[in-house]
């Protein structure tokens, strides 16, 4: 992680936990609840969709205090995703960042209520976000199809439905798309909604940030053959045990390593359109290509 990034993320860790908690915290509920939602939202995790979005906004030059609420509901739209993705039915995972997964700790029916709650809650967010109307519903139409069936839910299911086969790299790069890059195209995109950015430049903004999604994927693929459990806080090698394809099982371990850099560069090139300061969101793809974690 190179300086420029860690002091911005330094900068924005501490703002976005107060925020995330804050907003359950503020909220006349069950305390089972409540204590199952904070829960895996105080969970840890890289933070990487809200770091996403206000780096847009710093890149801009725009006040990053517009992007909290948006920022907000995409870190409870992700941590909802991982509850539902640890449950018996989905993944069946113990350890999520090290800890106990939620439905370990707080029971299946609990865990499914508090994913629920996070992903109802995140387009409250969102509704009452300091914007003009027509960002707001831009926004919240924009989080409903990347988190959607034809976004992250779509790619699980894809996901799901590809254990025990053979996909072709087609097929994994829908899976990836869909999945995981969605949500992280759908920060990068915010941010340029909320900054004003011409439809050219957002054209631009969502090509990159869907190739940066295609290397987070890709990397999360070596690192479940090649990370520390100790980092990574999940055992390494379940992708192999789940009979999952991956890139490197597609294509081995080198070309799986010239993927990264293609696409990499294919980030770069639209990042590069743009007419923005871009040191910020080039320093978070190289962090996102090289992390060990």
């Amino acid at each position: 992680m190179n300086k420029e990034m860690e002091q911005f993320l330094d900068e924005i860790k501490p703002i976005m936990e107060e925020q995330l908690v804050q907003s359950i915290n503020d909220l006349n509920f069950p305390a089972s609840l409540k204590d199952s939602m904070i829960y895996s939202l105080e969970a840890g995790g890289k933070r990487i969709r809200p770091m996403l979005l206000l780096a847009t906004l710093r890149g801009f030059n725009q006040p990053l205090e517009l992007g909290y609420d948006i920022a907000s509901a995409i870190e409870m739209i992700h941590t909802y995703s991982l509850i539902h993705d640890d449950l018996p039915a989905m993944d069946d995972d113990d350890l999520r960042r090290g800890k106990p997964t939620n439905h370990k700790v707080f029971g299946e029916a609990t865990a499914i209520l508090a994913g629920d709650a996070l992903l109802t809650h995140s387009f409250e967010r969102i509704a009452n976000a300091t914007l003009s109307p027509v960002q707001i519903v831009r926004l919240i139409k924009e989080l409903a199809i990347a988190s959607g069936p034809e976004g992250m839910i779509g790619g699980q299911v894809a996901d799901m439905e590809g254990e025990n086969k053979k996909l072709s790299l087609e097929e994994l790069t829908y899976i990836h798309q869909h999945k995981t890059g969605d949500l992280l195209t759908y920060a990068v995109v915010a941010g340029g909604i909320i900054a004003g950015a011409s439809e050219e430049e957002i054209f631009h903004l969502k090509e990159f940030a869907q190739e940066l999604g295609l290397v987070f994927q890709i990397k999360d693929d070596l690192l479940d053959i090649e990370g520390d459990i100790e980092l990574i806080g999940k055992p390494v090698g379940s992708d192999e045990e789940n009979n999952k394809s991956t890139y490197p099982s597609l294509l081995g371990i080198e070309n799986t390593r010239e993927k990264l850099e293609e696409h990499t560069e294919l980030a770069l090139a639209h990042l590069n359109k743009v007419d923005m300061n871009s040191q910020l969101l080039k320093a978070i793809t190289d962090y996102v290509k090289n992390r060990n974690h």
